[in-house]
C-alpha cells in the first residue's frame, strides 16, 4: 500500500465550548425566540476566539433551526435552548428520483401526521388563528398563481410544527427543508404537482381546530397520499416517454 499522510484529528472540545458558552450567555440574559444576539465581533471578544469560530458556532445552530440570520439585521434566536442540548448532525442522502423522494416522503408522513395530531390537542386559540392566517394567505396564492406556493404552503406546515408542542419537530423539519422543498420543484417533470393535496390542508386545519387528533391525522395522511400519487404519476410518464 502507498503511503501517505493524515492530518491529525482536530478535538471538538473548543467547538462545543464556544456553543456552551453562547447558550449561558443566552440563559442569562434571557434571550426569548425572535430576539436577536449579538453580533459575531461581539460574541469573540466576550468569548476570547475568532470571529471565525463564533460563525461555525452559529451555522451549526442555525442547521438545527435555532437561530436564523438575516442579511443586513444579524442572527435572531429561534428557539429556546440550553446548556444541556444535544447537538445532533443531521446527514441525508436525497435526490430528484423517485426512490430518493420517496424515501424523504415516508419522512414526511411520520412527521406531517404526528404533527397535526399533536397540535389539535395541544394548539391554543393564538396558535389556531396564526395557523388559519398561513392557511388563508396559502390558498390565496395558490388561486391566484393556479398552482402551489412553495413558500406559503411551507410557512402552513411550520405554524403547526411550532403549535404541536415539541420543538423536536420544527427543528428536524427546519434540518430537511432543502429536501421538502423538492416537492415544490416539479419533481419528475409532473407541472401540476401538489394540486390534489389543496383541499386537505383546510380540512387538516378544521380537524386541528375541532380539537379532533384522529381526524387531523387522517387528512395529514390523505394529503400525503395525494404526493405519493403524484409521485407515480410522473415515474410511469417518464417511463412512458423512455419507451417512445
Amino acid at each position: 500500500m502507498t503511503e501517505f499522510s493524515l492530518p491529525p484529528i482536530q478535538t471538538t472540545a473548543r467547538d462545543d465550548a464556544v456553543l456552551k458558552a453562547l447558550a449561558g450567555f443566552v440563559m442569562r440574559e434571557k434571550l426569548q425566540p425572535g430576539e436577536r444576539l449579538p453580533t459575531e465581533r461581539i460574541l469573540a471578544e466576550r468569548l476570547k476566539v475568532s470571529r471565525n469560530t463564533v460563525r461555525e458556532a452559529l451555522t451549526r445552530w442555525e442547521g438545527l433551526g435555532l437561530v436564523e440570520r438575516r442579511q443586513g439585521s444579524g442572527t435572531y434566536l429561534k428557539a429556546a435552548v440550553s446548556l444541556d442540548m444535544l447537538h445532533m448532525p443531521l446527514t441525508l442522502s436525497g435526490g430528484n428520483d423517485l426512490t430518493g423522494l420517496m424515501r424523504t416522503l415516508e419522512i414526511r408522513r411520520a412527521l406531517e401526521a404526528e404533527a397535526a395530531a399533536l397540535c389539535a390537542v395541544r394548539a391554543d386559540e393564538d396558535d389556531l388563528a396564526e395557523i388559519e392566517r398561513k392557511l388563508d394567505i396559502m390558498e390565496e396564492e395558490f388561486l391566484n398563481r393556479a398552482g402551489m406556493s412553495s413558500e406559503e404552503d411551507w410557512e402552513f406546515h411550520q405554524a403547526i410544527y411550532r403549535a404541536c408542542g415539541n420543538p423536536l419537530f420544527e427543528q428536524i423539519i427546519a434540518a430537511m427543508h432543502e429536501l421538502f422543498h423538492r416537492f415544490w420543484e416539479h419533481p419528475l417533470g409532473v407541472r401540476d404537482f401538489g394540486h390534489a393535496s389543496f383541499p386537505y390542508h383546510r380540512t387538516m386545519f378544521n380537524c386541528i381546530a375541532a380539537h379532533d387528533p384522529e381526524g387531523a391525522r387522517a387528512e395529514a395522511l390523505k394529503l400525503i397520499a395525494t404526493v405519493e400519487d403524484d409521485l407515480k404519476r410522473g415515474a410511469a410518464n417518464l417511463k412512458l416517454s423512455d419507451r417512445k
